[in-house]
């Protein structure tokens, strides 16, 4: 059974950077044909894909956050790491980490709540 834990502050000052990291276990970040995702909820709206970082180590982001994310990987760990930098208020919301097998999101994180607030 895979399982995916995100970690990280639940309070962040506004131009910080906030950095979650996503522990998985049961299955190897690296084997192929997985991709390993970070998406958010604000309060009140839908869900956000933020980026990707596949099995081979690329990674790719959505184009309304490109300029301040980036996604890392400690293979020796199995884990993830999502940095956002230059965070706003806008910016709280649930973060999740999700596994992306052929178009679809099989296991998910339960999710960890930031606040962005001075």
């Amino acid at each position: 059974q895979v399982q995916l834990q995100e970690s990280g502050p639940g309070l962040v000052k506004p131009s910080q950077t906030l950095s979650l990291t996503c522990t998985v276990s049961g299955g190897s970040i690296t084997a192929n044909n997985y991709y390993w995702s970070w998406i958010r909820q604000p309060p009140g709206k839908g869900l956000e894909w933020m980026g990707t970082i596949r099995f081979s180590g690329s990674t790719y982001y959505s184009p309304a956050l490109k300029s301040r994310t980036s996604i890392s990987r400690d293979t020796s760990k199995n884990q993830f790491t999502l940095h956002l930098s230059s965070v706003t208020p806008e910016d709280t919301a649930v973060y999740y980490c999700a596994r992306r097998i052929v178009g679809y999101y099989d296991y998910w994180g339960q999710g960890t709540r930031v606040t962005v607030s001075s």
